[in-house]
């Protein structure tokens, strides 16, 4: 009986704490009520995108060795630390400012002289959804140039990234610039976003060159494989789930059904992208390959945000299976025929998959798109977009690491690459408990071999 007393005089207390809210929110007329339902929502989609760092994270540390784990925990904490001061600072004027020759925003720098943009909701929880995006484009970097960049070239490059690379072009498509002026579609960043970080990730792998021991003499291909493939996997996840805020989230409403058609081509493309590219790998290598399945689900996700507000479920399945098709070849195809070392698959997941999904927008949009009646025109305006981006892309992250080359150097030294970046960078180790680990831990331990490889020759395998 008294528990029961007990029970009624709670949910007596919690009825009138509510009683204020019911009341605010009848005071509040429809159109106030829509803006205060839009601004949680972008605000909570923003908290999802954030929390997609931790999967970069955990991707990154699982596709790459053990003595390189703080280094890569560092970059990426950084990015989001120097990305989203870097895009209040400067980012977000070039981004949505007063439209300059469809080029870049001219006005909004610090959040100054912003009275006039309306985005719908307000100023902040506009700003803090781009700004967690903009941390986004520049960590796709991180893992393509893994184990092998010096830590201030790395941030350094991040700040190019999130302070004028990625801004000028979000300006073009998203800001009223010529991209958008064409009627490009990029609804939440297969280009803009994804392309960015990928192309980029291409020119760094590029310019800072190869892991030691990564390619033979005779142009033989080593692989070197990941420390830990369960957090490789538990990342993968964590980035599909914080997906739901990356392109739902961009409706910027919450009070709009396309949330839910947006959500459901986001999850079929995902889970097209992950089956096809397990049954490419069965097929092609005699046994499903996990890490390539992995990027097969990221590589669907990143295929269909381009076009997800704008293709059918059908539609979705169909650019997420395709994409996981193309994955699996280009990571075979960058690796063995170009010679480029990307750990992780950056550059196929979010480059490639990225130009892809943009470009099956012009074919698969219910409105306009080649497969629905639309002709060729929005095809040729995607291709002109991607092309445009990749352009773009190309020249300032070349001229960014041959400057930040000139300034700081690009690679460490080869001693410290075989130590491992996290001693020779930042003087600790991950996993201090490990015995027999290269730079576990100072002293005896540090000089055992591993996988019978001796320290201070170029590994090809677990580390």
């Amino acid at each position: 009986m008294m528990r029961t007393k007990l029970l009624v005089v709670v949910l007596l207390g919690l009825l009138m704490l509510m009683l204020p809210g019911v009341a605010m929110a009848e005071d509040l007329t429809a159109e106030e009520l829509a803006v205060a339902i839009n601004t949680v929502w972008t605000l909570l989609a923003g908290f999802l995108v954030f929390m997609m760092h931790a999967g970069f994270t955990m991707v990154e540390i699982g596709f790459t060795r053990a003595k390189n784990t703080v280094n890569i925990m560092m970059k990426n904490l950084l990015t989001i630390a120097l990305g989203v001061v870097l895009f209040f600072a400067v980012g977000f004027g070039f981004a949505f400012g007063p439209d300059l020759a469809g080029l870049l925003g001219t006005k909004g720098f610090w959040l100054l002289g912003t009275e006039e943009m309306d985005f719908g909701i307000p100023l902040y929880a506009f700003w803090f959804f781009q700004a967690v995006f903009a941390a986004t484009a520049a960590t796709i970097v991180s893992g393509a140039v893994a184990e092998r960049i010096k830590f201030t070239a790395y941030l350094l490059f991040t700040v190019a990234v999130t302070a004028f690379t990625y801004p000028v072009v979000v300006h073009w498509v998203w800001g009223g610039g010529w991209l958008a002026q064409r009627g490009f579609i990029d609804f939440a960043g297969s280009t803009v976003v994804h392309g960015v970080g990928g192309w980029s990730a291409l020119i760094g792998a590029i310019l800072v060159g190869a892991r030691l021991g990564k390619y033979g003499k005779n142009g033989e291909v080593h692989p070197i494989p990941g420390h830990n493939i369960p957090l490789g996997t538990l990342g993968v996840i964590l980035l599909w789930f914080g997906w739901f805020g990356f392109n739902p989230g961009s409706t910027l409403s919450g009070v709009t059904p396309d949330i839910a058609s947006i959500a459901t081509t986001t999850i079929l493309a995902g889970a097209a992208g992950t089956i096809v590219s397990m049954l490419v790998t069965w097929v092609r290598y005699g046994k499903p390959d996990i890490s390539l399945t992995l990027n097969g689900a990221l590589g669907g996700l990143v295929g269909i945000t381009a076009g997800t507000a704008v293709v059918s479920p059908t539609g979705a399945l169909f650019i997420g299976g395709a994409a996981g098709i193309i994955l699996v070849l280009a990571v075979e195809f960058i690796d063995k025929v170009l010679k480029v070392d990307d750990p992780v698959g950056a550059i196929s997941v979010h480059g490639v998959c990225g130009a892809f999904g943009t470009m099956a927008v012009g074919l698969f949009a219910m409105e306009g798109g080649l497969f629905y009646g639309g002709g060729t025109e929005l095809l040729i305006t995607q291709l002109i977009g991607i092309g445009a981006v990749l352009a773009w892309t190309a020249v300032v992250g070349i001229v960014s690491f041959k400057v930040i080359d000139l300034v700081v150097g690009l690679r460490v030294k080869p001693e410290e690459e075989l130590e491992g970046l996290d001693l020779g960078e930042h003087g600790m180790s991950a996993y201090d408990s490990l015995l027999g680990v290269p730079g576990a831990v100072p002293g005896p331990a540090a000089s055992l071999p591993v996988n019978n490889v001796p320290v201070g020759q170029p590994s090809v395998t677990l580390q």
